[in-house]
């Protein structure tokens, strides 16, 4: 008998998540989700990057992808239109700039002394080689939000 209500209770969870997504609130939390890691992420990497002195002109643009990603964000919570349009466009732009930093952290990690010959001491030295993916994870969040979100 305990085992038949513990079945039910997990149907109507899934019945639940399954409505959230059809009539897209999920979509909406996706949304409000990306715009607070892409503050959060723009932070970040702004002390990263102070700390290299942003010796290199790209790593700005992660930074500036901040609070379009935060406004983006906003705007496909509150809006079906914006969740097809702005959303995607920034989350896109993100995804591309996070697949970029980790291409430059990467030939980062090869100019340093022994390059990938020194792997183990480059990778916990030099730029993070990993980092750059956790901002493609928050655009990635924004792409899966424009496509979860109530049609308009």
């Amino acid at each position: 008998m305990g085992s038949k209500k513990r079945g039910q209770a997990d149907e109507g969870v899934v019945a639940e998540v399954v409505h959230d997504i059809r009539h897209g609130e999920f979509g909406r939390s996706l949304s409000i989700l990306t715009g607070l890691g892409s503050i959060v992420t723009a932070a970040e990497i702004y002390f990263e990057h102070d700390k290299a002195s942003f010796g290199n002109r790209w790593m700005w643009a992660p930074i500036a992808l901040g609070p379009l990603g935060a406004a983006a964000g906003v705007a496909g919570m509150v809006s079906p239109r914006a969740s097809h349009t702005v959303l995607p466009l920034a989350s896109a732009a993100i995804v591309a700039n996070g697949l970029q930093g980790t291409y430059l952290h990467a030939r980062g990690v090869a100019q340093k002394p022994g390059g990938w010959h020194n792997a183990r001491y480059n990778l916990e030295m030099g730029p993070p080689l990993l980092a750059p993916l956790l901002m493609t994870m928050v655009g990635g969040m924004g792409l899966l939000a424009s496509i979860l979100r109530r049609r308009i």
